[in-house]
């Protein structure tokens, strides 16, 4: 559904928290822009040692270990809030009204249970790594130059929670339209005409989004 919904906003609580929690998410999907950036500064600087001055950037691919939980999972919230992620948009594009948000509360909270798993699984796997009684506090590091790897691993349960925080707020979303029949539930993406898409597309070229 990327660059095919939108989120409506209203003075609710509900409309509140998820414009608040946006903050965060674009803040995060930011890290990971500057961390695609970063990747190739080191990639330039890397090629242009190894022809250049026969001399690779030292820990090259362990400064990649580094980066690819950032480019990863930091931006997966901001995605999913605007309803970005991959899906069956043929059946979706069908239903409509309650049973379109009934499939849309039964299918985040899946994605909800998911990501509460995935947050214990990650967590236990930083806690394996962490320790502060170790040199860095990590008990394992990169191989080339020894960075800790508890740094890359924590971001996974970060991104995970957010993530778990966004669903929350759309299973309350989805749940009240379920309630109440509105066709302009707050705090969920939106399927949008070619027209509108069209509109919004136009609009965020000209700076007045």
């Amino acid at each position: 559904m990327a660059g095919s919904a939108a989120v409506l906003t209203n003075d609710s609580l509900l409309s509140h928290l998820d414009r608040k929690l946006l903050r965060l998410e674009r803040f995060m999907a930011l890290l990971a822009g500057l961390s695609v950036f970063g990747l190739m500064v080191l990639a330039v600087v890397s090629v242009t040692g190894r022809n250049g001055f026969n001399q690779p950037l030292p820990g090259y691919v362990d400064w990649i270990q580094q980066l690819m939980p950032l480019i990863a999972f930091m931006g997966i919230s901001f995605v999913q809030r605007d309803g970005g992620h991959i899906r069956m948009d043929i059946l979706v594009s069908r239903l409509s009204g309650r049973a379109l948000w009934l499939f849309e509360f039964i299918t985040t909270a899946l994605v909800l249970l998911l990501m509460v798993m995935l947050v214990w699984g990650t967590w236990a796997h930083f806690d394996r790594s962490f320790d502060m009684t170790k040199p860095m506090w990590s008990r394992d590091s990169t191989i080339d130059i020894g960075l800790p790897i508890w740094p890359a691993k924590l971001l996974a349960p970060v991104a995970f929670f957010v993530l778990c925080l966004r669903c929350s707020i759309q299973l309350i979303g989805y749940g009240k339209a379920i309630v109440t029949g509105t066709d302009s539930p707050v705090a969920v993406p939106l399927i949008q005409s070619a027209a509108e898409q069209a509109a919004a597309e136009a609009e965020h070229i000209e700076g007045r989004d």
